[in-house]
């Protein structure tokens, strides 16, 4: 017999990247007296990881929980950016109702309509906390318009049409049920979830059913499941047995480890979880996204959302170049393929294939960012390695023609650089299905191939000097739209291996624009800047002056250096090019070309021709 849970309520909070969904859940665990009076607490404590401090984005969604009025209630905290969108889906299996934060000037955005889509989707109740309310441009009125109107888009029933609205600052940690009322605490929100989102429901008798939605991982306990309990219970050292809905050749015996419930940051060890509870557990090896664990007298999987598919690959080699294995700490194959496997542990969007060579290993996911950031992740734990330029994921029809991914791009930016956004995006095979003014700007809609937004953002930077703001949403697949070119210059290249030296490079500097400073490792093959025209130019920047006995006024002065362009590991991964690697160690980034020996290039080149 179903029973309802009145101690408990399980909420996600979603958002666009930026919207303060993080801070709002700071403000949160502060006024449910999760820390101590006078404890020192840092801001935006749910991104825990070094990356999401230092971009002020989430890329895992985080589990926390806080008790109020008796009432436990478990939040989620999940990434607003699109190639993480992985993350958001099945988190959404966990929960009983969303809370949508948007921010009060900028209003809904294009990766609210998506995390909004996937809770419509599952016909989740909907809180709307219109946040940053106390910004000096806030439009709170026109903004309750655009997200009814989304909503309505959307398919939204009555029910979550007639949704609450919650006006909040999560900064001040203030909320307010009325635009005219100023708040005092957060008091208002949490209210707003007691009495709107429903309590979990499930059959307390029946046998366990529990679906896993998120898999941790620990170095001492190995991989940890999350999920909600939905039916009967779950105990420690519990026999039971793991289905997958998706997968019917997945059914083996097993047996529970150790039981976690969530208590504010902690995650507190109990011996027994019942129907509604958010737990994590331990002590299952092979656990995966998606699992079941039932009883063992009544194995039903519980149907979940597939995972979206990647769109976008790289090739992960390991690096050969000269300067090979002399700063980091991991450079061989087996290094290479043990971390990358590693990673499929807890990200469900990646794939990892090995390729005819043991040097390389196809790297796919969601996109450019979701890429790059476990490039950085590796970096940083000391791994030293190659990659080659991003490229799509293509498909075919039934008919054999070949199909691209494409995406939206929304595109804010000051009337002013309008026409060069357009021109550039339309160079890349993108069509403007929509431009309107915003908030004193240009708001244009484009539909684009993915591959036509590959090393796009840079340029975009450029274009609209800082001031435009730029977010994809991937838009499935349609047939192939012909020949980009991406990169209209040339590169320089060293001629010759040793240290850079200001004569070489004084003379290189007129050709183009260097990426390298007096003092600088480089090797013949490596590319050391970008050339004025639109072919590769061999530079030697080792070169020296030849002494003369002679002194000549000149001579004397100084030699002026451009300084260098100093690229961030996203802008090297845009800007290399097929026929490009990008060279990775923790402490450098070096761009090469993939044939080191000029004259094999030429050769290839000539082939290619």
């Amino acid at each position: 017999m179903k029973q309802t849970r009145n101690d408990v309520r399980n909420v996600a909070i979603i958002a666009h990247v930026d919207h303060g969904k993080t801070t709002l859940v700071d403000g949160l665990l502060r006024q449910s007296g999760v820390f101590r009076d006078g404890q020192e607490v840092v801001e935006r404590v749910m991104d825990s990881g070094a990356i999401e401090k230092e971009r002020g984005i989430t890329i895992m969604s985080k589990n926390t929980a806080i008790e109020y009025k008796d009432i436990k209630i478990n939040i989620i905290d999940t990434p607003g950016h699109a190639d993480f969108g992985g993350e958001v889906e099945r988190v959404l299996k966990m929960v009983n109702g969303v809370i949508l934060v948007v921010d009060a000037f900028e209003g809904a955005m294009p990766q609210t309509k998506f995390v909004l889509g996937k809770a419509m989707e599952l016909k989740l109740p909907v809180i709307v906390c219109i946040n940053k309310i106390d910004r000096p441009e806030a439009r709170p009125t026109e903004v309750i318009d655009e997200v009814l109107e989304l909503l309505m888009d959307l398919g939204a029933d009555d029910k979550q049409l007639d949704c609450p609205f919650v006006f909040a600052s999560a900064k001040a940690g203030t909320s307010s049920l009325s635009l005219d009322e100023e708040g005092k605490d957060l008091i208002p929100l949490l209210d707003t979830i007691i009495n709107y989102i429903p309590a979990p429901v499930g059959d307390p008798d029946a046998g366990t059913q529990m679906l896993i939605s998120t898999i941790d991982y620990n170095e001492y306990v190995g991989r940890i499941g999350v999920g909600k309990v939905d039916n009967g219970s779950l105990k420690a050292n519990q026999e039971i047995i793991v289905v997958n809905h998706h997968d019917p050749s997945r059914n083996f015996k097993a047996k529970i480890g150790k039981l976690y419930e969530f208590q504010g940051l902690n995650k507190i060890e109990v011996t027994e979880a019942k129907i509604g509870s958010i737990v994590a557990i331990s002590g299952i090896e092979d656990l995966k996204i998606g699992d079941t664990l039932c009883a063992p007298d009544a194995p039903n999987a519980i149907p979940f959302q597939k995972i979206s598919e990647p769109t976008i690959s790289m090739n992960f080699i390991v690096n050969d170049s000269p300067l090979a294995g002399q700063e980091g700490k991991f450079v061989t194959s087996r290094h290479l393929r043990e971390r990358l496997y590693k990673e499929l542990n807890t990200d469900v969007s990646l794939r990892v294939e090995d390729t005819d060579t043991t040097e390389t290993f196809k790297v796919s996911g969601r996109g450019e960012l979701h890429l790059s950031v476990l490039i950085e992740t590796m970096r940083r734990e000391g791994f030293e390695f190659a990659v080659s330029k991003a490229e799509v994921i293509y498909k075919e029809d039934e008919n054999g023609k070949k199909l691209e991914p494409m995406e939206k791009a929304y595109i804010d930016v000051p009337d002013e650089f309008a026409g060069s956004v357009i021109q550039k995006l339309g160079e890349r095979k993108g069509e403007m299905v929509n431009m309107g003014s915003v908030n004193g700007g240009t708001r244009l809609e484009f539909n684009i191939p993915s591959r036509g937004l590959i090393g796009y953002r840079g340029d975009f930077m450029t274009d609209t000097k800082g001031n435009g703001i730029i977010n994809t949403i991937f838009d499935g697949y349609a047939p192939y739209k012909g020949e980009i070119q991406y990169r209209k210059q040339g590169s320089l290249i060293a001629f010759e291996s040793g240290e850079a030296v200001t004569y070489g490079l004084f003379n290189a500097q007129e050709r183009g624009q260097l990426f390298i400073k007096p003092g600088d490792k480089v090797y013949s093959g490596m590319v050391i800047g970008t050339s004025g025209k639109s072919e590769d130019i061999e530079v030697n920047v080792c070169k020296t002056k030849h002494l003369t006995n002679t002194r000549t006024s000149s001579s004397d002065e100084a030699l002026r250096l451009v300084p260098p362009k100093v690229m961030s590991l996203e802008q090297a991964i845009e800007f290399i090019d097929t026929d490009e690697l990008l060279e990775v160690t923790p402490t450098t980034l070096r761009i090469r070309k993939r044939i080191l020996d000029p004259t094999l290039r030429k050769r290839a080149g000539f082939k290619k021709k």
